[in-house]
């Protein structure tokens, strides 16, 4: 395990920053559009003008509240063996999330993603170890009237035994939980093991708090129900053009909402997410697959552990349009920045073009970068025994330990073997067709996508659904146009296959 997180500001620079947000939250204050958390903020010591919406927030109330966020925070799925935990499950890898499009795994042309794409991805990110939850991927293009929501949730969690996280507009909020409840048996059941997770993103930088997603804010924070928010400054256009106005702005702006999260509900779980930009100035272009945002989480982080709370978000993302070269260095720059910065959850994987469209190849890619970082997690396993001091004596100088029983031993322990990354000689990648890593990555898509999936309830529980829900989309996981569905060898059921996937996993 890392040891040292990587610091790129010093004790009293982030004592500094946090100074500095007291100041704006004190002193310039939050424009607040939802009435009710406006009475919420003046109930808890918040100073509110009522003629123009303004918060201000005295030093004092910030820091009382500020001493009630816990440590910890628990994604569950609806297996419980895929439940985890932040900080101690560090690094957990989420999918980008509510892309509008789609690049066809077929014919490679972008389209408007639909319900069956959410039950696709949902099968693959379940059979994909790197992935520890399902962030809702895309938006359902074909979602019936007032089913948005729905549409996105039902396919997702009826094709994962991952834990599942989205959002949901406030008036589809109490279908989604009617859905949940259905799923889990009832709301007892539900409570008792949650297994979505919600998200919202209560601030518009800069420091206005909007009605939406407050509503949603209070909503979930009433119910105590598992949820947590984003803050999303871009510097330049809703931040100032410097990195460290920018982080104490968004560090502001993290803190007035999780203070709000606590007076309504002391001892919530919250985690410092953020998607914080730099704007490219030459046009003005939103660049989140930048190296600045992988530099802005980092410093995030480390405001983080100042508050002795988890951090991440959406990092690791990319502007290109294809999986290409651009998508591959962005990613794995920022990720592996973050990761050494102390960042714990990683919405990072599948999309492109600034969360614009998902791509199937490149989720399979980022599911191999997820468990290279997971890989650094591990580290030297450190030991006497590791050390091999007899293993040296005993092959000699000269000698060669290809061949000793302690290599054989460790030969799938000690390294982790790609599936998408080529390490042939030329001459054997060319006999296998000399396919590049997209190529690799689409045939591991199509491997997984024409099995059946072990994730999906059972029929009983489908009925009672589409019973409830009338029109409800099909929310089934099936192959793409053209592929054929692969019948499991003789003997092999979806249970032996759940095994073996959890072996791989």
């Amino acid at each position: 395990m890392i040891q040292t997180f990587a610091a790129l500001l010093t004790k009293e620079q982030v004592e500094r920053v946090h100074e500095a947000s007291l100041e704006i939250l004190e002193k310039v204050g939050v424009l607040v559009r939802n009435q009710r958390a406006l009475e919420i903020f003046a109930s808890h010591g918040g100073i509110v003008d009522t003629q123009t919406g303004i918060v201000k927030l005295p030093r004092k109330v910030v820091e009382h509240f500020q001493g009630m966020f816990p440590p910890k925070f628990r994604f569950c799925g609806r297996d419980p063996s895929f439940d985890r935990v932040i900080p101690d499950d560090s690094p957990l890898i989420l999918t980008g999330s509510s892309a509008p499009n789609i690049i066809d795994p077929v014919t490679g042309a972008e389209r408007r993603a639909s319900s069956d794409d959410l039950a696709r991805i949902a099968h693959l990110v379940n059979e994909l170890p790197g992935y520890d939850v399902f962030s809702i991927s895309t938006l359902a293009a074909d979602a019936p009237a007032g089913q948005f929501s729905l549409s996105r949730y039902y396919p997702s969690v009826k094709n994962t035994v991952k834990p599942v996280r989205a959002n949901t507009p406030p008036d589809e909020a109490d279908d989604m939980l009617k859905l949940a409840f259905m799923i889990a048996g009832s709301e007892e059941s539900f409570r008792e093991h949650p297994f979505i997770t919600h998200h919202y993103c209560p601030v518009v930088s800069p420091l206005t708090m909007d009605f939406d997603s407050t509503q949603l804010l209070i909503y979930f924070s009433e119910k105590n129900l598992p949820s947590y928010f984003s803050i999303v400054p871009n510097a330049g256009l809703t931040s100032p053009l410097t990195m460290i106005a920018t982080l104490a702005q968004c560090n502001a702006e993290f803190l007035v909402a999780a203070v709000l999260t606590q007076m309504i509900q002391p001892g919530k779980e919250v985690i410092y997410s953020t998607l914080p930009t730099v704007a490219d100035m030459r046009s003005g272009a939103y660049s989140p697959g930048a190296i600045e945002t992988g530099i802005l989480h980092m410093g995030c982080a480390q405001m983080a552990r100042y508050y002795n709370i988890s951090s991440g978000g959406y990092i690791g993302l990319t502007n290109s349009k294809v999986n290409d070269a651009q998508s591959g260095f962005e990613t794995g720059m920022s990720v592996v920045a973050g990761y050494l910065g102390g960042v714990d959850i990683f919405n990072m994987a599948g999309l492109l073009d600034a969360l614009m469209a998902f791509d199937f190849a490149k989720a399979v890619i980022d599911n191999e970068i997820a468990l290279m970082m997971k890989r650094i997690k591990q580290g030297f396993d450190f030991s006497e025994e590791n050390l091999a001091l007899d293993q040296i004596a005993e092959v000699g100088p000269g000698g060669m330990f290809a061949g000793t029983e302690h290599t054989l031993e460790r030969m799938r322990m000690t390294m982790l073997l790609a599936e998408v990354a080529d390490r042939d000689p030329r001459d054997q990648w060319l006999e296998k067709g000399g396919l590049d890593s997209q190529a690799r990555a689409l045939n591991k898509v199509k491997e997984i996508l024409t099995r059946d999936n072990p994730a999906v309830f059972s029929k009983e529980v489908d009925a009672r659904i589409r019973a409830e829900f009338i029109g409800i989309v099909a929310g089934d996981s099936t192959p793409p146009q053209g592929w054929k569905r692969v019948t499991p060898p003789v003997g092999e059921d979806d249970s032996s296959q759940r095994r073996r996937r959890r072996r791989r996993s």
